[in-house]
């Protein structure tokens, strides 16, 4: 039954009314709550899709780095035997300080583990394989094999034992371990953006607009009429107008999240560098056992150390070729038979066996995320909308327009934004909210650092238009496919844009230092190098 008019703070109407100011309170409480939550359940499928990513990347990056940390570990097992004991512990430190950089956990740089790699190998391929029998005569646990050991580990790089392959490795490394990296440091930016943006609060003025929308028709018995469209929007951009000032930096993160994701996996830069490690330390070796001579000899001038070894110690150097591994060798590496498939470029290396025994590839979790992010460009300024197209506003005979019952909604519909709610009929925008614009301008910060570390990554065409491989479905080039997308020629970035020198910047700590002015012919060479030993693997496992 309805009552004669009360004085309402929100429902007032000169009539008779349902409501007290009890019930208004409760409407504010439920209207809070319902929105809230509204919002949360629409930017949950936002957070889940990045948050899971952050697991599928780093599951991949992390089976890539183990199954290259045993295809080196295998060089050692079965073709240099005698230093796998001694190797095995820096071999760990050197795959683990690769995975803390993909992570983007603590100050690791790529270079630096790299040649410490090389400075502990130096002392074992001198004193093991150059010259056999050193190690015994001056004892391993002797003074002189400890000072031998210090001053190898020290002037390694000044001696150049395994010539341009530690540059090369270490270089190829960098370039290609930076875009992952970054990669994850991007993907936790997002998580936090969607955990404050989740969370931001509803003004007084947008409280009081919302139970105006919502309950005081029920104030006048009217329960099942429905907010106007252009009402409801009004009413929803007014409350959500500091989240829409995040659309412009979050459309051009989300182009920078799709451009590294084809970076990392586009051309396999990744997988190419980690399973390359072999054989570039194979080939280091290599270098040292045929310049054997000459290495002695500085060595003796630089250490002094090697004509302390027993005179009727005979040195031999062997041919240009190492000892070939077992031919069941392979067995010893999980997934060494899968190895020749990185003679064909445009397939991805299995990592993870599915239950239809396909394996999850890093290509594939790259082609699932940009798809599914790119749907996600303009979040913020269609939010409103997406609120709106639910119950609270659709298009009948006649509908709510906050004061009465409408044929159609009459009043200026307002465009996104905070300056745009100045002609706001429905909602009073005194400012922005503080916080939506500290984590807009951290978003912006993160756009312009990626910039300085990688040039040109966001600013570049659709991937959506170039082959993104959305609309192939689950067509992939493993499956026999030609053309699922991957070869067409997209604007990717070239590798002199990945491997150019970063800057110090707050949100990204990537410590590599390359030498610009060689960084494109070294990559380069690399490049050749990984691909003629990608080939060599594949026959040496047939």
């Amino acid at each position: 039954m309805k009552r004669e008019y009360v004085d309402l703070s929100i429902c007032k109407h000169a009539g008779p009314s349902c409501c007290t100011r009890r019930m208004e309170e409760s409407y504010r409480a439920a209207v809070l709550r319902d929105t809230s939550q509204n919002i949360r359940s629409y930017s949950f499928e936002l957070k889940y899709l990045i948050s899971a990513h952050v697991a599928a990347f780093q599951d991949t990056f992390q089976s890539l780095i183990t199954f290259s940390q045993n295809h080196l570990t295998s060089l050692f097992e079965t073709t240099y035997s005698s230093l796998m004991s001694s190797i095995s512990p820096h071999i760990v430190c050197l795959f683990t300080d690769l995975s803390r950089f993909l992570q983007g956990t603590g100050n690791v740089s790529v270079e630096t583990a790299v040649h410490c790699f090389f400075d502990s190998l130096f002392p074992l391929v001198h004193t093991r394989i150059v010259n056999p029998g050193m190690a015994g005569s001056i004892g391993e646990d002797s003074s002189d094999a400890n000072q031998l050991g210090d001053c190898l580990r020290m002037t390694r790089q000044d001696v150049n034992p395994f010539g341009p392959h530690p540059k090369v490795m270490a270089d190829t490394l960098a370039s290609a371990l930076r875009a992952g990296r970054v990669l994850s440091l991007a993907l936790g930016v997002g998580l936090d953006v969607m955990n404050i943006t989740e969370t931001a609060e509803l003004s007084k003025e947008c409280t009081r607009a919302l139970v105006r929308m919502h309950y005081c028709s029920h104030c006048r018995g009217l329960t099942l009429i429905r907010a106007c469209s252009g009402y409801c929007l009004n009413v929803m951009r007014g409350c959500l107008a500091s989240l829409s000032e995040l659309h412009n930096p979050w459309r051009q993160y989300v182009a920078v999240l799709q451009d590294l994701t084809h970076i990392v996996a586009g051309a396999h830069n990744l997988e190419l560098a980690l399973l390359g490690i072999r054989g570039q330390v194979e080939e280091a070796i290599l270098y040292a056992q045929l310049h054997g001579p000459r290495l002695t000899a500085t060595v003796d001038k630089v250490c002094g150390h090697s004509s302390n070894a027993s005179s009727t110690t005979v040195r031999t150097f062997p041919s240009t070729s190492v000892t070939p591994p077992p031919v069941n060798s392979s067995q010893d590496v999980p997934g060494a038979d899968k190895i020749g498939m990185l003679t064909r470029l445009h397939s991805s290396l299995p990592l993870k066996t599915s239950k239809s025994d396909r394996g999850r590839t890093l290509k594939k979790v790259a082609r699932e995320f940009t798809g599914y992010i790119s749907r996600y460009k303009s979040f913020f300024s269609i939010l409103p909308e997406a609120l709106c197209e639910g119950e609270m506003g659709v298009d009948e005979l006649m509908c709510w327009s906050g004061d009465d019952v409408v044929k159609s909604y009459t009043s200026r519909v307002v465009g996104n934004g905070v300056r745009a709610q100045r002609q706001n009929p429905e909602v009073r925008v005194r400012g922005a909210d503080p916080v939506l614009m500290d984590i807009k301008n951290k978003l912006e910060l993160f756009n312009m650092e990626i910039q300085h570390i990688m040039p040109g990554v966001g600013h570049r065409e659709s991937w959506d238009e170039t082959g993104s491989g959305e609309s192939s479905g689950e067509c992939d080039d493993e499956d026999g496919c030609e053309g699922s997308g991957d070869s067409v020629a997209s604007p990717t970035l070239t590798e002199a844009d990945v491997s150019k020198k970063p800057v110090k910047v707050s949100f990204i700590d990537s410590p590599i230092t390359q030498n610009k002015s060689s960084s494109d012919a070294s990559f380069s060479m690399a490049s050749f190098i990984i691909i003629i030993l990608a080939l060599g693997l594949h026959w040496s496992f047939i």
